[in-house]
């Protein structure tokens, strides 16, 4: 049997800053790359304002850095439509243009720009700027995620779960790629509370969800959802793959001895359901048949997954 006290935590590592370039000229591409080489970035583009918008909405960069002068559609409206779209609302743009009139910067940050910068720009001042920009980033993120992350665990908390499932649900609807929702329980958790006291029903909450860091992936999204319930959103997963992962949390989290109670076993209960790529549920139909499921699973006698595809496929069940 494994014990939580003694292991390290393993953590999901943060990949580099994505900083979007958009403007025609393939020059001030590589003159970029060139020169931002040394920064803690990753630097991608997109050669005209329709490229750019579409991948501000697939790679959602920290910054954008635009040119306004550009053929079909200039940059002028790619600003308004990223400050349109909620998906892109909130990425900082830093306009770099050859257009230097009084009114063409105002019109820049009446439009939601947070900086703009005259071609031909100084390569030393362009890096201060940029970095600034991260940094408020970052800032801004760290002010957002802290009112969507449960105090408990760490993880993040239903509020983010309602807005993150919106979001991947349309994203699997425009893809067509799979994915799966797993429900997670707590079987018997509030006779630990009785039993133990509260410090020992937190502790295992703790436990749980430390088991959900170790077992997924950094793409995977776990959430509390309220009291001893958890959610895993797992994008590019079969429901059979899902099982996998669940299932290897259902035998550590079986494994596991408690230092408040090492005699008392806890277990958990699993529902999955999931899509193939060939149909999209409504989103509130599909976590309610991860909540079927997962009363499937709890009826047949707890410490068990049961796990579906969204295609009238048969319930299934392993544990």
């Amino acid at each position: 049997m494994s014990s939580l006290s003694n292991e390290h935590d393993s953590q999901h590592e943060e990949s580099p800053p994505t900083v979007l370039l958009i403007d025609d000229c393939p020059d001030v591409h590589r003159l970029l790359r060139a020169r931002l080489h040394s920064e803690t970035i990753d630097l991608i583009g997109a050669s005209t304002g329709r490229e750019g918008l579409a991948t501000a909405v697939e790679k959602s960069p920290a910054i954008i850095l635009l040119d306004l002068d550009m053929p079909e559609m200039d940059g002028f409206e790619v600003l308004r439509k990223l400050k349109d779209n909620p998906e892109t609302l909130d990425i900082p743009v830093i306009v770099l243009s050859g257009l230097q009139s009084p009114h063409d910067k105002v019109t820049a940050f009446d439009l939601g720009a947070v900086d703009y910068i005259p071609k031909p720009f100084e390569l030393t001042e362009l890096r201060v700027r940029v970095r600034s920009a991260l940094r408020l980033f970052s800032l801004m993120r760290m002010l957002s995620q802290k009112a969507q992350i449960d105090g408990l665990t760490g993880l993040w908390n239903r509020a983010f779960f309602d807005e993150r499932w919106n979001g991947e649900v349309e994203r699997v609807r425009r893809s067509k790629a799979p994915m799966s929702l797993a429900v997670i329980d707590l079987d018997h958790f509030k006779s630990i509370n009785d039993t133990y006291g509260h410090p020992a029903g937190d502790a295992v909450i703790q436990g749980l969800a430390k088991l959900l860091r170790q077992q997924t992936r950094a793409s995977d999204v776990c959430c509390r959802y309220g009291g001893e319930e958890f959610v895993i959103i797992m994008p590019d997963t079969t429901p059979e793959d899902a099982c996998v992962v669940c299932e290897r949390v259902r035998v550590e989290m079986e494994n596991t001895i408690w230092p408040r109670h090492p005699k008392r076993q806890v277990t958990l209960s699993c529902g999955i359901a999931g899509v193939c790529g060939e149909s999209t549920p409504d989103k509130d139909a599909w976590l309610e048949a991860a909540d079927k499921a997962l009363y499937t699973s709890k009826q047949s006698g707890r410490n068990k997954i049961t796990h579906q595809a969204l295609d009238n496929a048969p319930l299934r069940q392993a544990g």
